[in-house]
């Protein structure tokens, strides 16, 4: 049994901050609770309440939340509308797919001024005769039910014959409460043959009229998948305890399976073959894509994180040849085409969708080549179509051996003409027959 307890209350107002006692709104959905208290204690101001989805089979302790406007108790256990006369301010209250069988409950609800929603759709009462005129004329400040609105006219044909009707009415809900206690009836001797089944207790039994001994093998049909067909095929009306069956039956399965799935040994994960290549994993079962980038000489993972996942939980390995990714645990890993460089690869979280952008620069670096659009390409169809691309790839014959030391051969520089050494780096020109060496004569500067 599922109660309400203040952690479950706090950790579903985090809207408020944690805090309860000023608390207006508060979903309990799909918890599984069976009774519902302690709200009208800690929650005085609550104006919203959600329970859809629980196995409440009764409408209690609600009365003291007088700032009550919509209680939402849609797919649940309700066989009577009870307990709502002290909430004053109610205005809505959503009963779908319940068990209301006691179309007079209604009664309760005629001196809430504020109310004017109701629904019952699919509640046993929805298909008695005189159903929405007794609602109508019993209800006077209603405006709509079960999603339709209730007009003037029909206001007044629903008081006509009220007393004919209401009787009517009360003859269908006598003949109901017979069909729930014949159904309770047969709830119980089925809980009862359930639990008086025969199965394999392990004894050997001695047929005393032979000498043979024979085992008693009566296989317990209440393990396993013949269980499970078994229990969906038999035929039950649908009822409360049907609803709550249903629920055991649930909540024993998936213990059984969890006390399998802790009894096995799980099996190692592999991410590295006996060979040493890495092996394509998905574990964490999550869309990715892989692109090469010719132009940027990179390739890109697009990996579809879950979108409010924090990113604490994400942890990224980038190798020369694989990219390796943890997601709550679970391992993604993807062999590359080529070999990246680990050191220059970048991981970014897009903050909309929130996917991990994992760019890997490839490790064999790219020569690009710029196209001139006036110079007309005489190369093969084969670098036309790698010129196409972007880029072209050199090639270097390695069949001929260059001889580098005689590329450039030794002779004496010479500076270029007006240089200050330049006269000094001349061949001495011989001297003319009428030179005079006269040592007064200052030298040439």
């Amino acid at each position: 049994m599922v109660k309400i307890t203040e952690q479950l209350v706090r950790s579903r107002a985090e809207h408020n901050e944690l805090q309860i006692s000023t608390l207006e709104e508060i979903s309990l959905h799909q918890q599984d609770i069976e009774k519902i208290e302690h709200l009208d204690r800690w929650c005085k101001d609550l104006k919203i309440l959600y329970l859809q989805s629980n196995l409440i089979p009764k409408i209690e302790n609600v009365s003291k939340l007088k700032k009550l406007e919509y209680l939402n108790l849609a797919l649940n256990n309700v066989e009577l509308i009870e307990n709502l006369e002290g909430c004053e301010s109610l205005e809505k209250l959503d009963l779908t797919i319940n068990f209301v069988g006691e179309l007079t409950s209604v009664d309760s609800l005629c001196h809430l001024e504020h109310f004017h929603t109701l629904y019952l759709t699919g509640n046993p009462c929805a298909e008695f005769e005189y159903y929405r005129e007794y609602v109508i004329a019993t209800l006077p400040h209603l405006k709509y039910l079960d999603g339709n609105e209730v007009s003037k006219k029909e206001r007044i044909l629903a008081k006509q014959d009220y007393e004919v009707k209401r009787k009517a009415i009360i003859a269908q809900q006598t003949q109901h409460r017979k069909k729930r206690e014949k159904e309770k009836c047969d709830a119980g001797l089925r809980k009862q043959n359930k639990e008086k089944k025969p199965g394999f207790d392990g004894r050997w039994y001695t047929d005393m009229n032979s000498e043979s001994v024979q085992v008693e093998e009566n296989t317990n049909k209440g393990n396993g998948d013949d269980d499970d067909s078994e229990f969906w095929n038999e035929k039950v009306p649908f009822s409360p305890e049907s609803r709550i069956e249903v629920h055991e039956h649930m909540k024993n399965k998936k213990a059984k399976e969890k006390q399998k799935e802790e009894e096995e040994p799980k099996k190692p994960r592999r991410l590295i073959a006996n060979d040493g290549h890495a092996l394509n994993v998905n574990e964490a079962k999550l869309e990715f894509s892989l692109v090469e980038n010719d132009e940027t000489n990179d390739i890109t993972l697009d990996l579809a994180v879950y979108k409010y996942l924090d990113t604490s939980l994400i942890d990224i390995d980038v190798q020369p040849k694989y990219v390796r990714a943890f997601v709550k645990g679970k391992a993604f890993q993807l062999e590359l085409p080529e070999e990246v460089n680990p050191d220059a690869s970048t991981a970014k979280r897009s903050q909309i969708t929130g996917h991990l952008l994992v760019t890997m620069p490839k490790a064999k670096p790219m020569i690009v080549k710029k196209n001139n659009p006036k110079a007309k390409s005489k190369s093969t169809e084969s670098d036309e179509k790698r010129q196409s691309n972007g880029h072209e790839r050199l090639e270097v014959d390695n069949s001929k051996k260059l001889d580098y030391s005689n590329i450039v051969k030794d002779k004496k520089v010479v500076p270029p003409l007006g240089h200050r050494d330049y006269r000094s780096n001349l061949p001495e020109r011989p001297n003319s027959a009428d030179f005079v060496d006269d040592p007064d004569v200052p030298p040439l500067i």
